[in-house]
């Protein structure tokens, strides 16, 4: 992320090119709506890792926690650790596998809880752990396999997994917990399979008589599909920023997307029937035309397969976008609003007027899903706070 601590001036500059707002209030009224689907005992984990999807991970966290989120998600290591460097003293489930010396020895300081997906990473981590030595049992998270074919054991070795981590002298379990392959497909043939899986193996765990104290199942879409898979925990992410997972999920609870993505217009000009446009003149012009020159591009995180394929919205009205997306600049057709100037903002992801575009739009031009466009936005990019509504640009802060 970009640092705050930078000069005025420099933060301008960075602002008026073009910019990522997030709707602070958004997510915070995200979360309450998530909670509201949640019975008393069940915690909510939000999860942020890649920067909370590009939101920025460090003032989210915060946001969420104060909205009623009481566990925290990452990825990585050094996510979490950014998160303890800002005084942030949630739970942090770290939920990739780690398993070298140096990481194990990060995760204790720094007081984070990993995943463990195998014995031989189980007997790595409680073995370390001993060569530390000054350190409370190490709370691990045990991940089981029952359908996404990824990180974890596999269900059917699951009470041997789970009692060897128990007897391990250093390690103390702090839940069992799987993950949903097709939570968002409205057949749930797959997911009642992992479901069942899941407690049959939580069944046999509790035949050795080892009883976890938490059992979590359930990411974005499993939380809004069916109450039965929330367990003692549910991990949310997608849902957290304000997108569902799925069509066939919207009105479950109300989601409001939390970022826009804005720019400014750098010259305006008039070019005549049979001009070309940008590298390799994808786009020629039928008919004399008003174009624009919008300071964003594909290194910011607009995708260049999206050349000629989308609209941008402008004074509350959609325009399309002509020509290739460049690494810093896109072109678009502003013959309908005559008054357009330098300067002018562009909206390619929010709202202006009555008029909204969603990376969910984005996401079904290029067939793939709105997580990998939140996440493709990029750090050269201001993120700015707004506090109020996505049509306000009151209070505002700069944030990390």
């Amino acid at each position: 992320m970009l640092s705050w601590d930078q000069s005025p001036s420099l933060a301008l500059m960075q602002r008026e090119r073009a910019w990522v707002e997030v709707n602070l209030a958004a997510i915070a009224h995200n979360v309450r709506q998530i909670r509201s689907l949640l019975a008393a005992r069940t915690a909510l984990m939000a999860v942020i890792k890649a920067d909370a999807y590009g939101h920025g991970a460090t003032t989210i966290a915060q946001t969420v926690l104060q909205a009623g989120a009481t566990w925290l998600g990452v990825a990585t290591i050094p996510e979490g650790i950014e998160l303890r460097e800002a005084g942030i003293d949630a739970p942090i489930l770290v939920l990739g596998a780690n398993h070298t010396p140096e990481q194990i020895r990060a995760i204790a300081h720094w007081q984070l809880q990993p995943t463990l997906c195998t014995p031989r990473q189980a007997l790595n981590f409680s073995e370390t752990m001993a060569e530390l030595g000054g350190y409370s049992p190490l709370p691990v998270h045990l991940k089981l396999d029952t359908g996404m074919s990824r990180l974890g054991t596999s269900w059917e070795q699951a009470a041997e997994f789970v009692h060897l981590v128990h007897r391990l002298p250093n390690l103390s379990i702090a839940s069992v917990y799987s993950h949903l392959a097709t939570a968002d497909d409205p057949n749930p043939a797959v997911m009642n399979l992992q479901q069942q899986r899941f407690e049959a193996a939580i069944a046999q765990i509790r035949a050795t008589g080892v009883t976890p104290p938490r059992l979590h199942l359930a990411n974005s879409a499993a939380t809004l599909a069916d109450p039965a898979l929330h367990y003692d925990l549910v991990r949310v992410g997608l849902a957290i920023y304000g997108l569902y997972p799925a069509a066939h999920q919207q009105g479950v609870v109300d989601l409001r997307p939390a970022l826009q993505v804005k720019a400014r217009v750098t010259q305006v000009k008039t070019i005549s029937p049979g001009t070309g446009v940008s590298y390799g003149h994808q786009f020629v012009a039928d008919r004399e035309l008003r174009m624009a020159v919008v300071g964003i591009g594909y290194a910011d995180g607009v995708p260049r397969n999206l050349s000629n394929r989308i609209h941008v919205l402008v004074r509350g009205q959609r325009v399309p976008q002509i020509g290739a997306v460049t690494m810093d600049q896109m072109m678009i057709d502003v013959s309908q609003v005559p008054d357009l100037q330098e300067g002018d903002v562009v909206t390619l992801l929010g709202r202006d007027g009555h008029q909204w575009l969603s990376a969910d739009d984005w996401a079904q031009v290029l067939g793939t899903i709105s997580w990998e466009i939140l996440c493709g936005f990029k750090h050269r990019l201001p993120r700015i706070a707004v506090s109020q509504s996505f049509a306000s640009r009151e209070s505002v802060q700069k944030f990390k």
